[in-house]
């Protein structure tokens, strides 16, 4: 795979307006069927997976990953979901675009079903996912080379002790406010809990300038996504 197929991926959050749940129950079911019509119209164009954050997040209730080898066709569904009746009834609290791109510091420590392809996304249909922006101190890149490595191969071995996580890293430089966005799959939510602990003693990490919001996502169906928006 060269790398020419790196991939676009955004990370898109909707909230509901309280106006929707007031609605006849034949409109918001209209609105459901013309949102989901458009789901299935790309999902033969780029990945796409939804989650539901209902009750995980008080401002955001579902998100839409997709990731696509270009930025068009991601414009293109935003712009036809936000057109449905359901989406003339959504915000958007969080909205996250990156790239994918070949780690310098994973070359040596690549574990399938881990780490994963680094130029295009691959999800392991986990039934959780936890996503969140990634800023470095400036600090951070002052430091030589060896020196980086040797923190992240100390931070890549920690992840290891947790194979049930797979990371997904994508790059934003130049193209959102983050420079990273991370999103981690995995069917226990206690190890990555764990594993975030474990990382916070790490040398590396005392180059973080910020990690957050996190969203903790639970992985369904467009139609189960819907369906925990309300009747």
């Amino acid at each position: 795979m060269s790398e020419n197929d790196r991939q676009f991926v955004k990370y898109t959050f909707y909230k509901v307006d309280r106006g929707w749940r007031l609605l006849p129950g034949e409109e918001k079911r209209r609105g459901k069927e013309q949102f989901l019509a458009i789901l299935d119209e790309f999902a033969g164009q780029l990945m796409l997976r939804t989650y539901s954050t209902v009750g995980t997040r008080g401002d955001a209730d579902f998100l839409i990953w997709s990731a696509s080898d270009r930025l068009e066709p991601i414009q293109q569904i935003t712009t036809r979901l936000l057109s449905t009746g359901l989406g003339h009834y959504l915000d958007t609290p969080y909205s996250y675009l990156a790239m994918t791109r070949r780690s310098t510091y994973t070359d040596k420590h690549e574990h399938e079903g881990q780490e994963g392809n680094r130029l295009h996304v691959t999800p392991v249909e986990a039934k959780y996912l936890f996503v969140y922006p990634f800023v470095k101190t400036r600090e951070w890149y002052s430091l030589d080379k060896s020196t980086r490595q040797g923190m992240m191969d100390a931070h890549i071995k920690t992840g290891h002790l947790y194979p049930s996580v797979k990371i997904n890293t994508a790059y934003s430089f130049g193209l959102d406010d983050q420079e990273f966005l991370v999103a981690f799959e995995t069917d226990i939510p206690s190890d990555f809990l764990d594993l975030v602990m474990e990382l916070r003693g790490s040398d590396a990490s005392r180059y973080t300038l910020r990690d957050t919001p996190v969203f903790t996502c639970v992985s369904m169906s467009p139609e189960e996504t819907l369906e925990t928006l309300g009747e």
